[in-house]
């Protein structure tokens, strides 16, 4: 501590750092601090890299426990290096809107987001992974959508890059930003609008019970419609529909899972809208907490230190979830999009010909 220049000396007396607590996990140390009198967590978190060597570990996350109290992780592997498989197709009955399963946490619990009733931003650089999320968030919905209980929509300006990859997963679809995203936007706005008419007085948040399906719209690369959209009037347009839809769609069955890569709020000036968000590589510091929220990143989200070579690695965290979790989204490839869009196909029905030629050809 006195090497780390995180002791104090007044007259004569010395503050040292009490040391209250190691818990060792295998791949980490979870070392419990007591700060000195007039000492901040910016202290320690100027001297991450200077701990993190002396103990012999791959990184240093400092969290703050409370006033005073703080938890140093001592990284020494990192449990998300390697992909994580999908799993196979579940049934319709065990999608679970509150918690649908999109990976693994890097404790090896379940990477749960919650779609009824929240509404999620996914952000990060290109290559990041965003869509590793997306595509794991369709994988888990595939038999609620084939039984008809969830609905996906999506619009995806970059000619269908990423969402036409698996087109039957969608109920529509469009590929530009142009009017007809718009128009698709402003059609869904209505849609919640008059469900929450309808719903007045009745219930409070959808239900299955209700007979109506759960609508997801995705928008991959959100800045494309609302920020970099050269017409002023769709840009307009288009940012009203969504602020409808994240703001109003909550209790009548209607989630946004908007990617971008830039958080800044002359981007996405709404994102407070978003009560699930999901931190993958980040450029700066400063975007942690422009996502995830101020102070989370002095919880230990380092989103910007996460490596290039783990894409889909990110933190999470949702509205009055205090701590973020560190996760990996599921390695969802070329193949699985293969296999998903054949379950998810339309049934094809072969009609044959009346007659003894048509049983003979049967």
């Amino acid at each position: 501590m006195r090497l780390a220049e995180l002791t104090k000396e007044v007259r004569g007396k010395e503050y040292l750092p009490k040391l209250r607590r190691v818990r060792s996990e295998g791949w980490r140390d979870k070392v419990r601090v007591r700060m000195i009198p007039a000492q901040s967590p910016e202290q320690w978190e100027l001297r991450r890299d200077n701990l993190a060597h002396s103990f012999n570990a791959r990184s240093c996350r400092v969290r703050v426990l409370k006033p005073r109290s703080l938890e140093l992780d001592l990284i020494h592997a990192d449990p998300l290096a390697r992909p994580v498989a999908v799993p196979q197709l579940a049934d319709a009955g065990e999608v679970d809107l509150k918690r649908v399963v999109v990976g693994r946490t890097e404790t090896g619990k379940p990477w749960r987001l919650k779609l009824l009733g929240s509404q999620v931003l996914v952000v990060g650089v290109p290559g990041a992974g965003k869509g590793s999320v997306l595509w794991s968030i369709v994988w888990q919905l595939a038999p609620a959508i084939k039984a008809g209980m969830v609905r996906l929509v999506g619009i995806d300006p970059k000619g269908g890059m990423e969402l036409g990859q698996c087109p039957d997963a969608f109920e529509k679809v469009v590929y530009d930003n142009g009017p007809e995203a718009v128009a698709l936007l402003e059609e869904i706005a209505a849609e919640v609008k008059e469900r929450a008419t309808r719903y007045r007085g009745i219930r409070r948040l959808w239900a299955r019970s209700t007979g109506e399906p759960f609508t997801v719209l995705i928008v991959d690369e959100l800045a494309d419609l609302i920020a970099y959209q050269a017409d002023r009037n769709l840009r307009e347009r288009a940012t009203r529909a969504i602020q409808t839809i994240t703001s109003q769609g909550r209790a009548p069955g209607y989630a946004v899972v908007g990617l971008v890569q830039d958080p800044r709020k002359e981007i996405v000036s709404f994102r407070h809208l978003f009560t699930a968000r999901v931190a993958l590589r980040l450029d700066e510091p400063v975007q942690v907490d422009m996502v995830l929220g101020d102070g989370v990143r002095q919880r230990g989200a380092a989103a910007h230190e996460i490596s290039e070579n783990t894409p889909g690695v990110a933190w999470g965290k949702e509205d009055g979830q205090r701590e973020p979790e560190r996760a990996r989204a599921f390695n969802v490839t070329d193949a699985n999009l293969v296999e998903l869009g054949v379950y998810l196909a339309p049934a094809t029905v072969h009609e044959f010909p009346a007659g003894g030629e048509g049983r003979e050809a049967a």
